[in-house]
């Protein structure tokens, strides 16, 4: 019986194997970049809003804080798009007839909506709280870039699933005390310029209670400095006495089993009619950081801050 494949054949299948392979590959490679490219993580895109709103004017030209706008960023899931009330409240004063400023001028005058476009627009299938990470230590730069420098607001980071792993495997590097929230320039603690933070709550045996009897967040009962404590004040700084809190001092109404009554007139006498003991404050006791890595190391455990398996498990942000 004749040959029916030439002896070159054999070649010819090991090459077509070999360019198979690398054609998957070359289309793997291709396919990944594709997807972490800005084409579609829109990452420093500066879409055309309705108005040119300019972020780096408003902030650092003006001084206005994020929270102006953003009501509800310490305090809800979304930070909230403002309303045209808020521009209305300058703008019904200053540039009053400027043409870039119509859009806002038609949305006060009809009640409709400036229709904004979302620049920090995460899946649906992910569930992102804002006022968790602002309080736990997380400043807005670290995630939304110096927005006091954008003239055009434009997405500086990809949000893809690998960033924001990367944060929570390793969370420290981003910590910042909550002071230092709204400081677009933080930088971190350096040998040039050290931090000092300390518990200032316990240190005052408030047991995380504040002056007035309220409860002191966890990330806000640390108090941090960029001044050296000890050479402000030679002495040991000292809190000031705080206040007469029920519960700061563990006392409860006999047989109930219960605080005392929350509703009681005098904070200085307590169910019985005799005055509780006077809180004494402790010494302020501050610790010097040089580093990011060990200051946010120290504010992880301050912060009460789950530990990195716990912050890569799935459910965190798939709901």
């Amino acid at each position: 019986m004749a040959q029916v494949f030439d002896r070159s054949s054999n070649a010819l299948a090991r090459a077509s194997l070999v360019l198979t392979g690398v054609i998957i590959i070359a289309v793997g490679v291709g396919l990944n970049s594709l997807q972490r490219s800005p084409w579609v993580t829109r990452q420093g895109q500066r879409p055309d809003q309705p108005v040119a709103f300019s972020h780096k004017h408003h902030v650092e030209g003006l001084g206005l804080q994020c929270q102006y706008c953003h009501t509800q960023v310490e305090k809800a899931a979304y930070a909230g798009v403002p309303p045209t009330k808020t521009c209305i409240n300058c703008h019904a004063q200053i540039w009053t007839n400027a043409q870039l400023l119509q859009p806002v001028r038609d949305s006060w005058a009809t009640g409709e909506s400036i229709r904004w476009i979302r620049i920090h627009d995460l899946p649906d299938y992910v569930y992102f709280n804002h006022y968790i990470h602002v309080n736990k230590g997380i400043g807005c730069a670290s995630c939304h870039g110096r927005v006091d420098e954008m003239p055009l607001m434009y997405q500086q980071n990809s949000l893809q699933m690998e960033w924001c792993l990367n944060c929570h495997r390793n969370p420290a590097v981003n910590l910042r005390p909550t002071s230092e929230i709204y400081n677009m320039a933080w930088a971190g603690p350096s040998s040039d310029k050290p931090v000092w933070c300390a518990d200032t709550t316990r240190a005052a045996g408030a047991n995380s209670y504040g002056p007035q009897g309220q409860r002191v967040p966890t990330a806000q009962a640390i108090s941090c400095t960029t001044k050296d404590p000890s050479r402000d004040n030679p002495q040991i700084a000292m809190l000031q006495e705080l206040d007469f809190h029920p519960r700061s001092m563990g006392h409860t109404n006999p047989g109930s089993g219960t605080n005392l009554d929350p509703h009681a007139t005098s904070p200085d006498v307590n169910a019985t009619g005799v005055p509780p003991a006077e809180i004494i404050p402790l010494p302020v006791t501050y610790k010097k950081f040089t580093s990011q890595v060990d200051l946010g190391r120290y504010l992880t455990s301050q912060y009460h801050i789950r530990s990195a398996n716990q912050l890569s498990s799935c459910e965190v942000c798939h709901r």
